[in-house]
């Protein structure tokens, strides 16, 4: 399997990948509860391009997953009482990971996420950090199972849900 950056030209490509995971995947509407247009969305896919941060995971040209992770935490992460403290750009985030609807259940969430790991570790970063939906517990399990520690839970909006509860995680590096 290729993991690799994703380039402007892939925008079409990938915009129609999350389309078709946001409306297939079973569960979507339990789980993530995600919305094309609202979230994701092609703009959203685009700015995470265009700042270097949209990963694809492929098999022999066949996108699998995609995965964004950007350089440094925001704001909105300060408040957590992470295990470590450190500094924003010491970071990388997790964003919109999701695997096609046709491929689940075949490790291919872990497959993408070992390869944000090792990005991380070869960026210099000294934690990897995301925030998980309440409701995605698919997501949580498997997050746990990779070493990931819950280590708060904040309520933020989001326009595809309005106001709901996150749970913020962290691998330390």
């Amino acid at each position: 399997m290729d993991f690799r950056r994703s380039a402007p030209a892939d925008l079409p490509r990938l915009a129609a990948f999350y389309r078709d995971v946001t409306e297939r995947t079973p569960g979507m509407d339990i789980y993530c509860r995600w919305i094309w247009g609202l979230h994701p969305s092609e703009e959203m896919i685009s700015a995470y391009i265009d700042t270097g941060a949209m990963y694809t995971l492929e098999e022999d040209g066949v996108l699998l997953a995609a995965v964004a992770v950007t350089r440094g935490q925001g704001e909105d992460y300060h408040s957590v009482e992470w295990s470590i403290d450190l500094p924003d750009d010491a970071v990388a985030v997790v964003h919109i990971l999701c695997v096609d609807p046709s491929r689940q259940k075949q490790q291919l969430g872990k497959a993408a996420m070992r390869q944000v790991l090792d990005l991380a570790r070869r960026e210099g970063r000294k934690a990897v950090r995301l925030d998980a939906l309440y409701s995605n517990t698919p997501a949580q399990h498997m997050y746990e199972k990779m070493g990931f520690r819950k280590r708060g839970v904040r309520n933020w909006y989001v326009p595809n849900i309005g106001y709901t509860d996150f749970f913020l995680y962290e691998y330390c590096l």
